[in-house]
């Protein structure tokens, strides 16, 4: 192993090779080494990780995709939530497009939020209820009649895609819907709208220099997370119950923490990404943010092409073996996020769980790992839209997809070879246990205008301090949710984040559910 470099050996030899290597990649934009170093040096830590791996010839990673077998129950005729807006068949021609007509106004109402781009219209509502209930008792709708908002980064036909960016201004909607939007549609959802979200979901403030900034309903002077920012809000605030995000290194859950609200990650590619914009495409993943499990696991089956379903229903959590990493994860953290997590952790274990200590070596080096895979994956995707309209990008998006140009190959390759290796020790780790428990950040929401976060004695850049514990789970593409746990100390919402093995989706929402019963509710914004 080589011996890490110091900043400034790392700075210096960066003025000399970033603007060589710019063009050489014939990016015209070669004066722009002050940001390119500025931002280079908050990830300082990562490169001095990344410049510290261990070669390995051949370095490669692969998900083990396999089919997800349905292993919920349906819902019950006494279910609440999204099951209880639908009734299937049941729900009468008058109502099919009721609960969709109240979201789209209850939208309105909160336009200060900035939750969405586009809305959709009542006629628009009308339209899709009326062929709803045409074939409504000869098909299986389970969603019939819910309002759903979908993060606008996947295509939903009638609207324009915008990702979130600057869009040609002849932007024409979209012909049809991504896979797993157009089977919510099949399932008889109405769609409201498509939300807001952090530039190319490149960020996790939702700022969005485009389309405004999303506030969180919870607290405006806090960030309501991102990247599915939009989407998070929009459920907090009761405009609609359940909503689609995406999640690269925390987009879905992060979010939700910050909200107070659901949010689950599934296994990587359960649920399809045909018709989503790629960010990391080894990184990325769809999936729901509700108001509660049930809502979030029904929402899942049917982008998964499941059967209609909600989690197995526990009656306690005796003979579940709920690991608890000792390290990283639980240090450090603010004083109210622990406090939060040793309070669940105390109601788990009176539940009848077994916490079981668990020690996951090169934890650490996640950060790094996600960082060369991220900043290379993105730069790549997104590289002939930085080369024809990069004065279009917000300041933050562009530059992160600068930099990426200027990272070594040998730190990518480096990169899935330690990611690899990560995904053995997890693995190995959750053959001993069932589920692994965490909180999902290691501070409570952050004020909209901080750089740098205080998590108890350290000081640490946002993006470190909101995204270090849930990053890891994109890497090795296992299954994460995030819970409400309680409010910190400003009365702010703390989330708790359970993960479990690769296409152990259905185990870990019966745990999740079977949790959130047992956990404090945060207070979120009262439906419409």
């Amino acid at each position: 192993m080589t011996a890490a470099v110091d900043s400034a050996s790392v700075m210096a030899a960066f003025d000399h090779v970033a603007e060589g290597l710019a063009a050489l990649n014939q990016y015209p934009f070669t004066d722009r080494g002050a940001p390119w170093a500025e931002r280079l040096n908050i990830n300082l830590p990562e490169l001095k990780a990344l410049q510290a791996l261990t070669d390995e010839a051949g370095a490669h990673y692969r998900f083990e995709l396999k089919p997800l077998a349905g292993e919920g129950v349906a819902p019950s005729a006494a279910a609440n939530g999204v099951a209880a807006i639908s009734r299937n068949a049941h729900l009468p021609d008058a109502k099919v497009a009721q609960a969709a007509l109240l979201a789209l106004h209850a939208a309105h109402r909160h336009e200060h939020l900035n939750a969405f781009i586009q809305l959709t219209t009542e006629s628009s509502i009308m339209a899709q209820a009326d062929a709803l209930t045409a074939i409504k008792h000869q098909a299986s709708l389970p969603l019939l009649g819910v309002p759903i908002a979908i993060k606008d980064l996947m295509a939903v036909q009638g609207f324009p895609l915008t990702g979130g960016t600057q869009a040609p201004a002849d932007n024409p909607p979209s012909t049809e819907d991504g896979l797993a939007v157009r089977r919510l549609r099949e399932a008889g959802a109405l769609f409201v709208g498509t939300t807001n979200l952090h530039e190319l979901a490149y960020g996790i403030t939702s700022n969005n220099p485009h389309y405004g900034a999303v506030l969180n309903p919870y607290d405006t002077s806090v960030i309501p997370g991102g990247s599915s920012g939009g989407s998070a809000a929009a459920v907090a605030a009761g405009i609609v119950r359940a909503s689609i995000g995406t999640d690269t290194s925390g987009s879905i859950r992060i979010p939700a923490a910050c909200c107070g609200v659901v949010g689950f990650k599934p296994s990587y590619d359960v649920v399809p990404r045909q018709g989503a914009l790629d960010l990391g495409p080894t990184l990325d993943h769809i999936g729901p943010i509700a108001r509660s499990v049930d809502d979030a696991a029904l929402l899942f089956a049917v982008m998964a092409g499941l059967p209609a379903q909600v989690p197995q229903r526990l009656a306690s959590l005796a003979g579940i073996r709920i690991g608890v990493p000792a390290n990283y994860f639980f240090e450090p953290l603010a004083s109210d996020v622990q406090a939060a997590m040793q309070a669940a952790l105390e109601s788990m274990a009176e539940d009848g769980a077994q916490l079981v200590p668990i020690q996951l070596d090169d934890i650490d080096l996640a950060p790094a790992i996600q960082f060369a895979t991220l900043c290379s994956e993105a730069t790549a995707i997104h590289w002939r839209r930085l080369l024809a309209k990069p004065g279009s990008l917000g300041p933050d998006v562009r530059v992160r997809l600068e930099i990426g140009q200027l990272l070594p190959a040998i730190w990518y390759t480096r990169a899935q070879g330690a990611r690899t290796q990560l995904a053995k020790v997890v693995d190995a780790a959750l053959a001993d246990v069932d589920v692994i428990v965490t909180p999902t950040m290691r501070t409570t929401a952050p004020p909209v205008s901080a750089s740098h976060v205080q998590v108890g004695q350290q000081s640490m850049p946002m993006h470190t301090a909101v995204t270090g514990l849930t990053l890891p789970f994109n890497l090795i593409g296992l299954p994460a949710i995030t819970l409400p746990c309680g409010r910190g100390e400003r009365g702010l919402p703390v989330g708790l984040q359970l993960a479990s093995g690769r296409q152990q989706d259905w185990k870990l929402l019966a745990v999740a559910a079977r949790a959130e019963a047992l956990l404090p509710e945060v207070g979120i914004g009262h439906e419409h």
